[in-house]
């Protein structure tokens, strides 16, 4: 049934690699546990059964975050036996998830991105090209690691000052690149070709001509942002610095939202509480009656 349920959230749910892997560990964990324990199947867990696991799990330290997955999991496959007939009904309709502590995005100050993309920064050869591009496309695009990685050649219209990638659920959207992006896209792909760099698969590649890969990306900003003050040097710190930096500078939240692929403009909002903090900083340094200058 697990791998019944596993093809379902694939072809009609549309869910990513990384969501299977991760629904398909959680059930396989939680059928040990029933069986260890109780001598049960799945399907005949009740929840009383499921909330001894989870606290199993809670006795084990467990993260809140990673807590609420494998709940996610296990509504999601009860929800699917139901549908089916295969059990009457949902024992996970009483659970309550854990809260998660809120924490804002990190991102990078405005004035030290300049640095940061200092061309002088980079070296002159396809590798200090490529690397450059790499996070100006981070950076100027908002994208997320796994959409940079799966960019081709055909997604990149710069007639048109446009490129298309394929961000969650598989849903493609369309982001603008500025003069800067398109005239380094130009470089890198002159660069590219001199070096014999080309594939026929992927846009950016590594030294060996070979797609591009999370740890790849992932030692890259490491070394770029090594003089930075966030703590995390990770792609996604530039997502959320290219989100910070639209608001701070006014841009529409819709707007934001639509760039960033969100689903919903909840997503979207937690960048504004950056924009409040950043006010709030503001008015104690400068206001006669905050705290700091009575």
């Amino acid at each position: 049934m697990i791998d019944s349920f596993l093809k379902y959230i694939q072809f009609e749910k549309r869910y990513s690699k990384h969501t299977l892997t991760s629904y398909k560990n959680d059930l396989e964990q939680f059928s040990a546990y029933l069986s260890q324990i109780y001598e049960l199947t799945l399907a005949e867990a009740d929840y009383p059964k499921i909330r001894s696991w989870l606290v199993f799990l809670m006795d084990d330290d467990l993260s809140a975050k990673t807590l609420n997955r494998k709940i996610a999991s296990l509504r999601s496959y009860f929800k699917f036996l139901l549908r089916k007939g295969d059990i009457a009904k949902d024992p996970t309709l009483k659970l309550i998830a854990p809260k998660i502590k809120k924490s804002l995005p990190v991102f990078i100050e405005s004035n030290d991105m300049p640095e940061i993309l200092n061309e002088n920064s980079f070296s002159d050869d396809f590798t200090g090209i490529r690397d450059r591009l790499i996070l100006e496309l981070l950076y100027g695009t908002g994208m997320r690691l796994s959409e940079l990685i799966g960019i081709k050649d055909k997604d990149i219209n710069l007639n048109k000052s446009i490129l298309k990638v394929l961000g969650k659920g598989n849903k493609e959207r369309i982001i603008p690149i500025n003069q800067t992006l398109s005239d380094l896209i130009h470089l890198y792909k002159r660069m590219r070709q001199d070096f014999g760099k080309e594939t026929e698969d992927y846009f950016i590649v590594t030294d060996r001509g070979k797609k591009l890969y999370p740890m790849f990306v992932q030692r890259k900003m490491k070394i770029y942002l090594k003089n930075t003050a966030v703590d995390k040097k990770s792609p996604h710190v530039l997502r959320h610095t290219f989100a910070t930096h639209l608001l701070n500078n006014g841009a529409d939240l819709n707007a934001i939202k639509d760039l960033m692929g969100h689903s919903s403009l909840a997503a979207t909002q937690v960048y504004t509480h950056n924009s409040i903090e950043k006010l709030k900083a503001i008015f104690e340094k400068a206001h006669p009656k905050s705290g700091n200058n009575e």
